[in-house]
Order: C-alpha cells, then structure tokens, then sequence
C-alpha cells in the first residue's frame, strides 16, 4: 500500500476515497482516509472496516478490495457511534466522509414529526453503471391523499390514462423514501413510456418512522387491514386501480420487504406479485420468538398464485439483527423456499450492501421480472 500521508494528499486533490487502477480481476483497492482525534475511527454501511491511525498522527487510514462495478452508501464514525449523520456538516461521532463530494441525503418526512434528515457520503466505483430506469427525465406529479380513515397516501398516475382504466397497481412501503430516495415514481414513468411495462398506478404508503418496526412486521395485523381493507378499495373507486391480482404488486425494501411478502401470502386474492428487495427475513429476533417465521409460513401454507422477485446485497454479510443468520444468507433460503414450492421467483445479488442506491437501480429490475407475461 502507498504512504498515507501521500495517499492523503491525493484525496485532498481528487477525492475521497482514493480508488486504484481496475486490476485483471475487475477489483479496486479503495482506501479510507480521515484526520482527527478519536479512540476509534471506522466506515460502516456499505463497508465496514476498522481504520489504523499513523502511529504519531492524527491520519486514519484502511483499505478494502472490491469489485469495481460497486455501488454503494457510508459514513465514518468514531468511538462506536453507530447512528446515520444528521447533518452534511462533515463533524460529529457519525459523519460523511469531508473529502467525498457526492453527499446523499434522505430527506426527512415532513408530516412525520418522528422522521429526520439523514446523510452519508456516495462510493461510485469506476465500472458501476449508471442507472437505467430511475433517472428522471420529466417532471412527474405526486398527488397526496387522505383517506376516510385517516391514513396517509401519495399517488403516481400514469399520464393519459382515465379514471376507470382497471390500471395495473403497485403498493410500495415506506412510501416518502421510495419517492424522495428509491425515485420509483420515474422508474415507473420511464418503464410505461418505454412500453416494458402496462400503465400502472404506484401507491406510495408512508409510516412513522418512530413506529416503523411494529407497522411493518407480520405482527401489525393493521398494516395488512389497511392495504387490503381501504387502501385497495378506494384505490379502485377512485383511481381506476384494476382489480386483477395478477396485475397488482406489492414491494418493499427491508422491513418493508418483509411486509410486502407477508401482505402478499395472507391476501392472494388482492396481490400476484412481490418485489422484496433485502427482505428482512430474520424477523423475528431470537428474544421474541424463532427467527425466519414468514419463510415457515410460505413452506407450510398451501401455495397461492403469486410471482416473486429477491434480492439482496453480496456484501449484506452481517447479522440482520443480532442472533440471526446474514440478510444474505436468509434471502437465498427464502430463494429456495419458495422454488421449492413452486412459486415463480426471481432472484439477484448486486454488488453493494443493504442500500438505497442499490434498491433504485434495481427496482426495475423487480417490474419488468413481475409483470412478464406468461
């Protein structure tokens, strides 16, 4: 490994991280740098890795060997501060890298009183693609909407189509990241004007965040009541919103991904399609009950007329929730589980971690898998 006062140097002039050359293997050396006083210095998110300070310096520094097609999201923290940056400043126990100038933001939900802002910085390693659905190319209006009871919802149209279309539908969790962060609403923009996929409703159902781990578990017999009990329902009334399961599909990433295949299993009659990206298929943890209890219920429950598309980080490779086997691994399970089944399932591993950058670029990927004909 070069000097890391030389390797500092180059970051000053051209960035953070410092990236080598693709080597034969299509891998690159990417090298952290920080300077600072602290105990402890580490990356976390996309990678994890403990930084080494220069003997008699200030300068923490580490290097890890990835694929030079990865993308991914990190931050640098300090004496153990394990919390997402709340702020762009650069500073704090959690923060981004001060050297990278591609911060990304998750934008806090402003009707959610519980929600904050959130950062980290963006690793683009030289050979990732750019994205081919999720760009937007067009102004795209969101309608916001309250139903009778209450609740929350945003609303993607499909431009030009009536009322009573009998639309395709597409209930997404998490509903303000995945129009702010995930941009589903240009993935379906672009795919419907492109014509790879039907004109399609996105129902964009949002949460408190201080509540979020109840409302999106199999436990929350209200998640399930609402989408299928008055969100389906006053979506077919007043949006056009078709009633052919075959042809409405609910996604998630994360806990959000769980919820949607729970949703899906206990309502085949509502829902034909699943789109779990980094499905969180430890739950629950091993102090409330046996881990993996949705992948028993699939196994145990007579198959219903359901498509699925999974998948999951290569490098998701720590503990989705302590005492429980990797996101990666429980993914391949859920995998074979359902193959084994019967079920049609479409599985991928990108290159990055448990990520936003990595659900956007691929939720089209989940589209196009779900809605082929046949």
């Amino acid at each position: 490994m070069a000097d890391p006062e030389a390797l500092w140097s180059q970051a000053q002039r051209t960035g953070s991280p410092v990236v080598s050359p693709v080597a034969p293997d299509g891998t690159v050396e990417v090298t952290f740098l920080w300077r600072g006083e602290a105990e402890s210095t580490s990356v976390g998110w996309g990678v994890w890795l403990e930084l080494a300070r220069v003997p008699g310096t200030d300068l923490w520094h580490g290097s890890i060997r990835l694929p030079a097609t990865a993308r991914t999201l990190y931050y640098l923290s300090h004496d153990g501060a394990d919390d997402l940056p709340r702020d762009d400043s650069g500073t704090g126990p959690a923060h981004l890298d001060p050297l990278n100038p591609r911060p990304f933001r998750f934008p806090a939900d402003p009707d959610d009183p519980t929600d904050r802002d959130a950062w980290a910085s963006l690793l683009d390693l030289p050979e990732a693609t750019e994205p081919a659905w999720s760009t937007p190319r067009r102004d795209v209006p969101i309608e916001e909407h309250t139903l009778p009871g209450g609740r929350r919802v945003a609303v993607y149209r499909p431009p030009g189509e009536p009322p009573a279309a009998g639309l395709a539908t597409l209930v997404l969790f998490d509903g303000w990241l995945g129009r702010t962060v995930l941009r589903v609403q240009h993935t379906l923009d672009n795919l419907i004007a492109a014509g790879r996929i039907p004109p399609m409703l996105g129902l964009f159902v949002p949460g408190v965040e201080a509540e979020r781990d109840t409302e999106l578990t199999p436990a929350s017999a209200a998640t399930t009541g609402f989408v299928t009990g008055e969100l389906l329902p006053w979506a077919r009334r007043e949006l056009g919103a078709g009633a052919d399961p075959a042809r409405t599909v609910v996604a998630g990433q994360s806990l959000g991904g769980l919820m949607a295949a729970h949703v899906a299993l206990s309502a085949p009659e509502a829902f034909g399609a699943v789109i779990a990206q980094s499905g969180s298929f430890w739950w629950p943890k091993p102090e409330h009950g046996e881990p993996g209890r949705l992948l028993r219920d699939y196994a145990e429950q007579p198959r219903a007329d359901l498509r699925f598309y999974l998948n999951v980080g290569d490098r998701e490779t720590r503990n989705g929730s302590a005492g429980t086997p990797t996101m990666r691994e429980l993914s391949r399970r859920m995998r074979d589980v359902l193959t084994a089944k019967g079920y049609p399932v479409t599985y991928a591993e990108y290159h990055g971690a448990h990520d936003y950058v990595n659900w956007r670029d691929t939720f089209a990927d989940g589209l196009l898998a779900v809605l082929r004909p046949g």
